[in-house]
């Protein structure tokens, strides 16, 4: 009780804080600690080397950016009534910068319900592009486009036994309705297909498939430590099949985690390559990064980095004292506007933003090459 009541003292101190300091709150909801917490981390960070630049140079319309980011834990019961803290008590004016699809859905009716728009969430959910959910505003790409271009890589280098092992959740739902478009265009049948618990994911019953079925590669709709422990099972087991995962894995935390198994697994990307100066968002983050003292930037980093300078148009947009309704309006006004060589495009029937997708493969160095 004593820790609650000086959480609650703390809470009110901020409140009221950010009420004198007239700042534009944000807030965030997200696992910053359990199996996402490196990718999450690394999202943030590039978000807030946009943000800091932006509040080091007096702010959006004379206000400066707080970002009030609280953990889930990567419970979408938690990050819900996260949601509804930063929502209900701390009053922010958007929501940024989500992590997870049960996580994302278990607040849309919070969004819903108070008029208040989610920018950037770090989840590429068919379900929060199709039908189009009006608080919601996408930047990256869709899942099962990540999903489906990875099954067309895989046919184009002649493997034709393709497996796919996924978290049984709406996430894990949404990739392999991808990778079943990919496998319906390229006229195969998966080798395996297999679900897992999500909390506690079990590869034991799972990898003697891919063995017996001789699977060549194996797509993995799963976050972070489970997709680690899939690898390290199929690797225990003598498979040398293919690992693919995607998006949501793009980060070096990622490739820290899968150790001695890191070398040649693919990651899908929803943004371009994180040292192609050729894109005038890379180069600018590159150099605020550099900047900073912060070391390379990560594909995780790159897309914390494009939502943030989506947000930060909208409340460009929204004017002086920004309130829900008016960064809701700015953010639909929003067209072709030109991220660094990439164009996010809304309209009040269509938030997809992004529809880039590409490949990466983790080489001997630790690194994404592409």
């Amino acid at each position: 009780m004593k820790k609650l009541n000086l959480w609650l003292a703390g809470l009110a101190l901020a409140t009221l804080s950010h009420a004198g300091q007239a700042q534009i709150l944000i807030g965030q909801t997200a696992g910053f600690t359990g199996p996402v917490g490196a990718g999450v981390k690394e999202t943030t960070d590039g978000a807030k080397l946009y943000i800091d630049a932006i509040n080091a140079k007096g702010g959006v319309n004379g206000q400066k950016i707080e970002l009030i980011s609280l953990d889930d834990k990567f419970d979408p019961k938690l990050a819900a009534e996260n949601a509804r803290i930063l929502i209900e008590d701390q009053n922010v004016a958007a929501m940024f910068l989500t992590r997870g699809t049960p996580h994302t859905e278990a607040m849309l009716p919070l969004l819903e319900k108070y008029g208040v728009p989610l920018i950037g969430p770090s989840t590429g959910a068919m379900v929060l592009h199709q039908p189009v959910k009006k608080q919601v505003f996408n930047v990256r790409a869709t899942y099962q486009r990540e999903a489906e271009k990875a099954v067309a890589h895989l046919n184009s280098m002649g493997i034709t036994r393709i497996g796919i092992f996924y978290a049984d959740d709406s996430f894990g739902a949404d990739g392999v309705a991808g990778a079943q478009k990919g496998l319906t265009a390229a006229k195969l049948q998966p080798s395996v297909l297999e679900k897992f618990n999500r909390s506690k994911p079990d590869f034991a019953p799972l990898v003697p498939k891919v063995v017996q079925t001789n699977t060549q590669a194996v797509i993995m709709v799963a976050s972070g430590q489970a997709v680690v422990d899939g690898t390290k099972a199929l690797r225990a087991a003598g498979s040398a099949a293919q690992v693919v995962t995607l998006s949501n894995n793009a980060s070096s935390g990622f490739i820290k985690s899968l150790g001695e198994n890191a070398r040649g697994v693919i990651v899908t990307q929803v943004f371009p390559y994180e040292r192609s100066i050729a894109y005038g968002m890379v180069k600018e983050a590159q150099e605020l990064s550099k900047a900073k003292g912060t070391g390379d930037i990560s594909p995780a980093m790159l897309e914390g980095f494009a939502a943030a300078k989506v947000l930060v148009e909208g409340l460009r947009r929204a004017g002086a004292k920004p309130t829900r309704e008016k960064v809701q309006t700015a953010l639909e006004s929003i067209r072709k506007f030109d991220i660094g060589g990439l164009e996010v495009n809304y309209s009040t029937d269509d938030h997809t933003g992004l529809d880039f997708a590409d490949l990466s493969i983790i080489g001997s160095d630790g690194k994404f090459r592409r």
